[in-house]
């Protein structure tokens, strides 16, 4: 379907942190609440085979943990579209943000521990093609750190009436945007792409 489209090159700069979630038009950003079908699976595992590292903190990696393995390995049956996407984060480095636990036996997987801005603005640092960040409340920490570059969001045809929210905890200032790409797909989603207007 046709979106609107500034026409930014397809070239992404070295090293960035883009944040990419489901949000409804209400802002919650419960992941039950989305459309998980064919073409929101294309369209994720498109943005993560673009990506150098997938990052997320220890909350969203356990429930990821707890279903993508199986599908990958054919333990859990499940459409082609949720096979290609557990294929490729099977082989994606993943890197997990978390005070409480170190072991991560997920193939790929990664602590990472210490300072929170020195050790993620290594890992960009580290990662020419980028780094994927899938988890709502690091992203407001990270955000805070004035860490996160570009913004993936799926804008769900949806109204929960329910939280959790995106950014609930607050940020102390604006986050001004340049509109990058806006292109509705089949199922009603709007995807949208924004870059930070420092980038």
């Amino acid at each position: 379907m046709p979106g609107y489209d500034r026409r930014y090159p397809e070239i992404t700069p070295m090293g960035l942190l883009t944040f990419t979630i489901n949000v409804t038009l209400d802002g919650c950003v419960d992941h039950e609440v989305g459309i998980a079908d064919d073409e929101t699976n294309a369209f994720f595992t498109r943005l993560l085979d673009e990506s150098g590292a997938m990052l997320w903190g220890r909350v969203t990696y356990e429930m990821m943990e707890s279903y993508w393995p199986a599908v990958a390995s054919g333990t859990v049956e499940a459409p082609p579209s949720f096979r290609e996407w557990a294929f490729t984060l099977e082989a994606k480095p993943k890197y997990v943000v978390s005070s409480n636990r170190k072991d991560f036996p997920w193939t790929n997987s990664h602590h990472i521990g210490g300072d929170l801005r020195t050790e993620v603005q290594k890992l960009k640092d580290a990662t020419p093609a980028g780094v994927l960040l899938g988890s709502g409340k690091l992203a407001t920490e990270l955000d805070r750190l004035d860490l996160i570059d570009e913004y993936r969001i799926l804008v769900q045809p949806r109204i929960a009436g329910h939280g959790p929210t995106l950014y609930q905890g607050g940020l102390s200032d604006v986050r001004r945007l340049e509109l990058v790409s806006a292109s509705p797909l089949r199922n009603g989603i709007v995807a949208m792409h924004y870059r930070r207007e420092h980038v």
